[in-house]
């Protein structure tokens, strides 16, 4: 060309080893690049199966303690204090299970009622239990619903561990009422230690675990004190 010159070999083209070269170095930025990416898709996917089974564990738990707490509510729990020649009225919710040992399953009962009749009504049945890897909820006599979704997780584990503690309250009575006489009154406070594990059902390496300590509101009574 006309008044033009090229030094040395600055108008020749890439050799055929060269273009290898380079495209063996680009391969290796996208193959690099490429897992990375892909590593983050599979953190990001399992944080959010984490943070979703953690969320269903809490609410589980939450409801479940609940309504441990509200277990043996009496509309009138007056009823059931001493008082002179007026005998105490036992109370009618104050069955609850688990009472000695750790279940996978409780029963309990509370008043619905917006004017107390001391009977145990079919909508005053409440509990809870695992069955097929998922946590149920008893709402009424034999109406049972699930509380935990079977289709996102499933629930490994479900204890219920009962922990008692009695109170003497034999001193408050006229006579004397010694205290190892158990006819003699006395309280009963009860707290449930609850554990609830699952993992997630897209993903079996996904386990969670959570823990509530639940005190019973309404602590039993029994015993009388001597005439």
């Amino acid at each position: 060309m006309n008044g033009i010159r090229f030094p040395g070999n600055a108008g020749r083209g890439f050799t055929l080893v060269e273009l290898l070269v380079g495209l063996a170095l680009a391969l290796l930025v996208v193959a690099g690049g490429g897992a990375l990416l892909t590593s983050q898709i599979r953190e990001h996917r399992a944080l959010v199966l984490e943070a979703r089974l953690m969320q269903d564990l809490r609410t589980a738990a939450d409801l479940v303690a609940r309504d441990l707490r509200r277990a043996g509510y009496w509309g009138d729990a007056g009823a059931g204090v001493w008082a002179a020649a007026v005998p105490a009225r036992a109370n009618p919710y104050a069955a609850l299970a688990p009472d000695d040992a750790a279940s996978d399953a409780a029963s309990l009962r509370y008043s619905r009622d917006a004017i107390e009749n001391h009977v145990v009504d079919g909508n005053e049945q409440f509990g809870f239990r695992l069955r097929n890897r998922a946590i149920e909820i008893q709402l009424g006599s034999g109406n049972w619903q699930a509380l935990t979704d079977a289709t996102l997780l499933a629930v490994t584990g479900f204890v219920i561990t009962p922990q008692t503690a009695t109170i003497a309250l034999g001193t408050n009575c006229r006579a004397p009422c010694p205290t190892e006489d158990e006819s003699c009154p006395r309280q009963r406070l009860t707290s449930f230690a609850l554990e609830i594990s699952a993992h997630a059902l897209a993903d079996a390496a996904v386990t969670r675990t959570v823990h509530a300590l639940v005190r019973v509101r309404n602590d039993a009574t029994a015993g009388t004190c001597p005439a």
